[in-house]
């Protein structure tokens, strides 16, 4: 078993790296500290190739695996952490299933927008009383002439207010065969925005409320019984997720390090502390590790979609060390690390944050030990 990369794909990320280092890093600490999505940045990573890496080239898109995307958000993260954003949005989720899925109507509409960089979609899948639980969904698509009526709410939907579109979980009818999705455009008659608020991360967010919307019938992306599909292209969401974990507390890892071979305190460098050598020691071992998750379960989905097992392995381990090596990187830099100067305190609060979106780890620790089980366990009551 080989884990090294392949040389095209050394090149690639070598190819990502200098792009990140030419373009993204003067103002990197600016794009961590806003709430506007980055707009000049994904028009650039258009022009370079690094949205659509996954998608087909007859889509419009690069046609390669995804364990290319997860080394083009590792390259761009070591530079800039807010643009591995962008990479997640042009490769992950909602786009990846609309290029699954969509017609070629639905995608001549919006996937080249997308993969130009000039616009990005949003998933609708959270709603008020429907969070881990998500097949209780209460956002209805009721049968109206040639088309369907949608009715309900989302919440803490990831780039929605700045979405053009928004990949919409709807329910056709009861259970979970009657799940599906649509297409809702967010400027559409009845779509309306809540006041916005702020995630820890500083991300904005508003709940999004489905009045009567209209959606015609060639907007559908998933009908009745298109829920196990959805859950499949969540997977790939999650690979996403799991690499900007990683990547941030990989991050933060390199400041703290830095550091350490710079700082003295009582006539003595940092990492001459046996103290700190054994934190330093105990974060590689969870980055290497975490790492080496990842790559197998975006390794083994080259031709199609993730394991959904392998995915919640990664995803759970990757947020954990993610969010720990951002923490430890912090009170290794001290009360310069606290502060808005570095972006380590950035990354912390942005892994924090993929701890529970995209599927909790207590959530994705149940599906694991389905798998170990080969059973499933219902969390509702009897």
């Amino acid at each position: 078993m080989d884990f090294r990369f392949t040389l095209e794909q050394e090149q690639f990320r070598e190819s990502a790296r200098r792009f990140a280092e030419k373009h993204l890093a003067a103002g990197a600490r600016e794009r961590a500290h806003s709430s506007d999505y980055p707009w000049d940045v994904s028009k650039l990573m258009a022009t370079q190739g690094l949205l659509g890496i996954t998608i087909a080239e007859a889509d419009g898109g690069q046609g390669g695996a995804l364990i290319d995307a997860v080394i083009a958000i590792e390259a761009v993260a070591s530079v800039c952490p807010r643009s591995a954003d962008v990479v997640q949005a042009g490769n992950f989720g909602p786009i990846r299933v609309l290029a699954e899925y969509g017609t070629p109507g639905q995608k001549q509409k919006y996937l080249k927008r997308l993969l130009s960089g000039g616009s990005v979609i949003s998933v609708g899948m959270t709603e008020p009383e429907a969070g881990s639980a998500v097949t209780d969904l209460q956002t209805t698509a009721t049968p109206e002439g040639d088309g369907y009526r949608v009715n309900g709410s989302k919440v803490f939907t990831t780039h929605a207010p700045h979405a053009e579109v928004i990949l919409t979980y709807v329910r056709y009818g009861p259970g979970v065969s009657g799940i599906g999705s649509v297409l809702v455009d967010t400027k559409a008659k009845g779509v309306r925005f809540g006041q916005r608020s702020k995630f820890m991360s500083g991300e904005e967010w508003a709940q999004i409320y489905f009045e009567n919307v209209f959606v015609p019938a060639d907007m559908v992306v998933l009908k009745e019984g298109g829920f196990k599909k959805q859950i499949a292209g969540f997977n790939v969401e999650r690979i996403g997720n799991a690499a900007r974990s990683l990547a941030l507390g990989r991050y933060a890892y390199e400041r703290a390090r830095q550091w350490a071979m710079q700082r003295k305190q009582f006539g003595r460098l940092l990492c001459e502390f046996q103290g700190l050598q054994w934190k330093f020691a105990e974060m590689k071992m969870k980055l290497d590790a975490g790492q080496l998750l990842l790559y197998r379960a975006a390794g083994n989905a080259d031709r199609g979609f993730p394991s959904a097992e392998e995915a919640a392995i990664a995803k759970a381990f990757c947020n954990q060390a993610g969010f720990d090596v951002a923490n430890e990187s912090l009170q290794v830099m001290g009360g310069l690390g606290y502060t808005q100067e570095e972006l380590v305190e950035y990354c912390l609060r942005r892994c924090r944050g993929w701890m529970i979106a995209g599927g909790s780890i207590e959530i994705l620790k149940n599906r694991i030990a389905e798998a170990v089980f080969e059973r499933s366990f219902t969390q509702r009551p009897d």
